[in-house]
């Protein structure tokens, strides 16, 4: 999928879809451990996961890379969603919490297709002055994120590889239209290591919990190649019937990837879109934090 030589070659660039939120102040683990689905406690300072917000009836709002830099410090590189109506829906629910919720526009995310200097897996390196270092690396290679005031140079096809990448290991790239559609067990996001069935209560951890405990997740996430893209919310049909829909796609070097939502549990049938046939894929493995 590396076909981009700047991809190639490691060189970083800017991800421009990618924000980063700061939560601060004496309250900022408690809030983030009272908001978000996965378990702030169990992360140890200079750590991260993946993580997300729901609704209350357990849909998906944001997808995001949680990082605990103490905490007093939490920080959310949030992919695709706009994080000044996201900081502002979080800031309804502090109450008398003490965090302050801010969008840093003075930092940027960049990436690059090389292995970090230092971060490995969950652990982060360096700190919010000098710059952070994630490591985002999995089966498809490696890749290294940095979160610094410094600008990268602009490249469309390196952001496109990176969202194909994404897909490819079943990180859901949600568009608007997508958002509160889907709960964390619908888009596999066990798969990521991404939500807590164990922690106290959060945003949709009733239905969350009941759908785990009660094996009632029927429809699960599947990677499709296309041989070219659809609209956001395309049904996915089988033989018969329609079977599902997209959630996310991605296209880079020639490849159109999608992520679907279908039963887990179908015959074996050829899967299309309106577009025309399509070819299920493995989902790569190692992304989980």
């Amino acid at each position: 999928m590396h076909d981009n030589p700047q991809a190639s070659s490691g060189l970083a660039f800017a991800l421009p879809d990618h924000r980063l939120i700061a939560l601060t102040g004496r309250d900022a683990a408690a809030f983030a451990q009272a908001q978000f689905m996965n378990d702030v406690a169990a992360l140890e300072p200079g750590q991260w996961h993946w993580s997300g917000w729901l609704t209350p009836k357990g849909r998906v709002i944001a997808l995001f890379a949680l990082l605990k830099l103490s905490d007093e410090a939490i920080w959310l590189v949030v992919p695709d969603a706009d994080p000044g109506n996201l900081a502002a829906a979080l800031q309804r629910f502090v109450f008398r919490s003490k965090v302050a919720i801010a969008v840093r526009d003075d930092l940027r995310v960049q990436g690059g297709f090389t292995r970090p200097a230092h971060a490995r897996g969950p652990a982060l390196a360096g700190d919010a002055a000098a710059g952070i270092e994630l490591d985002f690396s999995a089966e498809g290679g490696p890749r290294t994120v940095r979160i610094s005031s410094d600008a990268a140079p602009a490249d469309a096809d390196a952001v496109s590889h990176w969202q194909a990448y994404d897909l490819a290991h079943g990180l859901p790239r949600l568009p608007a239209s997508q958002v509160e559609h889907w709960t964390p067990q619908q888009l596999s996001l066990e798969r990521l290591q991404a939500f807590s069935v164990k922690k106290g209560c959060y945003p949709g951890q009733e239905i969350v919990a009941r759908t785990h405990f009660l094996g009632q997740a029927k429809r699960g996430l599947v990677l499709l190649e296309a041989s070219a893209p659809a609209p956001d919310g395309t049904d996915v049909s089988g033989e018969s019937a329609v079977l599902g829909k997209l959630v996310a796609q991605a296209a880079a070097g020639g490849h159109h990837l999608a992520l679907a939502v279908l039963p887990l549990e179908r015959a074996e049938q050829p899967l299309r879109l309106e577009s025309g046939a399509v070819r299920e894929l493995p989902l790569k493995s190692g992304l989980e934090r």
